[in-house]
């Protein structure tokens, strides 16, 4: 049984990983343990240093809409009970949030967090900002997910032969077998090399762990429509990897995965060492 953890701001309750969650469970039992951090007013809270990063500390009575944190943990309870899911909540933050994110995160095997609604009402700039610095302090892999998509129906796997791509690979392997049956395609998305790097060595370890398992290269025009090329796909979840803040900034300034979260349709797995 995962553990799996779910992240919900105060002023939103995410139906989008409530279902993926849901899913999971139809196809594996889970715990599924609700987080639901405070709205946040940055005209009443306080900054922190940490890690050479600025973030926001929980000022205790800060709420948007007096009651609305009670009646989303509710709503949590109610769709775990309708649906079978053994769950538990978190609802006491107290100090930074990143770091009670972190420490979360810790005892966690997986994160889901909505890709549309966390911190929304921040507007696009700071919403990309929090998720940047969610994912940064996450301990464990995170699924960012849009509020309508379908279940995967396929796996696509950013491969670029480095240790960040390899290890977000193994993750999803080791997370989730009960998806090891699904349709799943490794793509080399790099630019740098012609030839698709250490193809061997790849393909001895995934085909242990996928029994659909191909390999495809993108051409460079593929490469610049990637956010195109893999919504045709059907209905993916894409898996890529991270491995430091500075990746992150780039990843969310001008990466084709980052394309993939802005649009809002499908899931996508990251894991970064």
């Amino acid at each position: 049984m995962k553990k799996v953890l779910a992240l919900f701001d105060g002023e939103h309750f995410s139906m989008g990983a409530f279902n993926f969650a849901r899913q999971l469970n139809e196809a594996q039992p889970i715990l599924l343990t609700g987080v639901f951090l405070p709205s946040l007013d940055y005209t009443k809270i306080s900054m922190y240093y940490l890690g050479g990063m600025v973030g926001p500390v929980y000022a205790p009575g800060v709420e948007a809409e007096p009651g609305m944190i009670d009646r989303n943990i509710q709503t949590f309870k109610d769709l775990c009970v309708k649906h079978g899911i053994e769950c538990r909540v978190h609802s006491v933050i107290d100090g930074p949030i990143l770091e009670s994110i972190a420490k979360e995160t810790r005892y966690a095997d997986v994160l889901l967090l909505s890709s549309e609604l966390f911190y929304s009402n921040f507007g696009e700039t700071s919403q990309k900002e929090y998720l940047e610095d969610t994912m940064h302090n996450a301990e464990c892999p995170v699924i960012v997910i849009p509020e309508h998509y379908n279940f995967p129906q396929s796996i696509i796997m950013a491969y670029d032969g480095s240790k960040a791509s390899v290890f977000a690979i193994k993750q999803f392997a080791y997370l989730f077998p009960e998806l090891s049956g699904t349709s799943t395609l490794i793509v080399y998305a790099s630019e740098k090399e012609n030839e698709f790097p250490d193809l061997s060595y790849i393909e001895e370890f995934a085909a242990r762990h996928f029994q659909d398992l191909s390999f495809f290269k993108l051409d460079a025009e593929a490469r610049k429509y990637f956010s195109t090329w893999i919504t045709d796909k059907g209905d993916p979840l894409l898996v890529t990897g991270a491995y430091s803040r500075s990746f992150l900034s780039g990843f969310f300034k001008k990466s084709f995965a980052a394309e993939v979260i802005a649009e809002h349709k499908l899931p996508v797995f990251i894991a970064h060492t």
